[in-house]
């Protein structure tokens, strides 16, 4: 793949551990934040996840210098975006916002670029609509799973304009970074999140009927179902925030009882508590 210099757009949860990935393939990448505080925050926790393995024996000290050397944080759009190969979005999953940073990249992105969203849930054709005709054959979606460096999936979803070649670009660059491709029609949710988030949902209609604590109903899933995580922890790891955006796009775009949010979600959102990132959910967390 020739794609050598990568723009990631979103330096969070999840576009930093993008970053980490597409930079420990040799790649330049841009990490773009419009406040650039954002950025170097995300450039900083990719330095720790690298010192991290570094101190478990995965890593050498020189290749995790060549890797963080390979990041550039920025908050200038128009410079990250002149000459990039591969544009990775990876903001907030809101229809609005995502349309708003196509369209500006559309502007000033070369034609050759290939738009890849993270998207979870939003359909790629609704996305694609924001960028010129010509740039839709280019425009794909590429979901990660968090958190990034470690979970060994991609989830491909091509809209109805996407060509050959950008699936088969997505997927050359899957093999280098060691990911598993799966593919997924253009619908609501795709794969994964069709089938989790009426899960989480009923997990979370079981806590607010009383029916059995967060402990006890994620244990129950933990060691009853030989899950690695119980679904309202694994909704706090995910963000209550992201969970509720989901559940209302596949309510919006499928309909059914099963996706409707839990009150206690939008209670719990309303709040402000998010879950792991800001020290309560469903449960609660140390701060650091």
């Amino acid at each position: 793949m020739t794609n050598e210099r990568v723009l990631v757009a979103g330096a969070g949860l999840m576009g930093h551990g993008i970053a980490q990935v597409l930079a420990a393939t040799g790649r330049t990448v841009g990490l773009y934040e419009p406040d650039r505080a954002r950025a170097v925050a995300g450039r900083d926790r990719i330095a720790g996840n690298l010192d991290r393995s570094v101190a478990k024996g995965r890593l050498g000290g020189e290749e995790r210098d060549a890797i963080l050397g390979r990041i550039d944080p920025t908050d200038d759009l128009a410079a990250a975006a002149a000459d990039i190969d591969l544009v990775v979005e990876a903001i907030f999953e809101d229809l609005a916002a995502k349309s708003a940073l196509w369209s500006d990249l559309d502007r000033r992105a070369p034609d050759r670029a290939i738009f890849a969203s993270n998207t979870s849930s939003i359909a790629i054709d609704r996305l694609a609509a924001t960028v010129g005709v010509a740039r839709r054959a280019r425009f794909v979606g590429m979901h990660f799973f968090s958190p990034v460096p470690i979970m060994p999936l991609i989830e491909l979803i091509r809209g109805s304009a996407t060509s050959d070649e950008t699936e088969a670009a997505v997927r050359s660059l899957a093999v280098e970074m060691g990911k598993q491709v799966i593919v997924s029609a253009d619908r609501p949710g795709f794969i994964v999140n069709r089938i989790l988030m009426p899960f989480l949902a009923e997990a979370m209609r079981a806590y607010e009927e009383g029916l059995g604590s967060a402990d006890d109903i994620d244990t129950g899933a933990r060691v009853g179902l030989n899950h690695p995580m119980g679904p309202l922890e694994l909704a706090d790891f995910i963000g209550l925030d992201v969970c509720l955006s989901v559940m209302k796009v596949l309510q919006d775009g499928i309909g059914g009882d099963q996706f409707e949010p839990p009150n206690v979600l939008q209670e719990l959102v309303d709040a402000g508590n998010l879950g792991q990132k800001t020290g309560r959910g469903f449960h609660t967390y140390p701060r650091t």
